[in-house]
């Protein structure tokens, strides 16, 4: 696993393996701040307009961003695809999330994620995620589900989102 060099900027998501965990490492810099990437990560209303794949619907069924709360949402195209995910949330502060991810498609298979968002001091946010997968297998099946085509187009909506003020 590759980590992180203090002067590395991350404008793209870097989406890496963990070679002794079944964990993914996400890292992505944005130029915001640490607080507007937590409230688009805990509003649901704003959540919903980011997250996913470009040309994803999403829809918040439940919702509640707070230690010990839990979500629910389903995303589709507006065709025959609709899929559900859940989760709960466990810690919730301004600088570091802690949640499961299930999608409901594979109700059995829960991944821990922590998102951490730190203030690089100019100005810009280092997102750094983790999903510690129940095995080594379901990480790879995540990573080969093209999994980076939503997380780098999500961010992409993240950066508008800035960039327009709805952040």
């Amino acid at each position: 696993m590759t980590t992180t060099h203090p002067t590395a900027r991350y404008d793209q998501a870097a989406i890496e393996a963990d070679e002794t965990v079944p964990m993914i490492h996400i890292w992505r810099d944005f130029a915001g701040t640490p607080e507007q990437l937590f409230r688009a990560h805990t509003d649901p209303e704003l959540f919903a307009q980011w997250v996913g794949p470009e040309g994803m619907g999403t829809t918040i069924i439940d919702w509640d961003a707070t230690d010990n709360g839990r979500w629910r949402y389903s995303a589709g195209d507006g065709g025959d695809q609709t899929y559900f995910f859940r989760g709960s949330f466990h810690t919730v502060s301004p600088t570091k999330i802690v949640q499961t991810f299930t999608w409901e498609g594979l109700p059995d298979s829960v991944a821990l994620e922590t998102v951490t968002f730190e203030d690089l001091g100019d100005d810009r946010t280092r997102l750094h995620a983790t999903s510690l997968c129940e095995s080594f297998e379901d990480r790879d099946g995540w990573l080969r589900s093209g999994m980076e085509v939503g997380v780098n187009d999500g961010y992409a909506a993240i950066d508008r989102m800035l960039e327009d003020g709805t952040l």
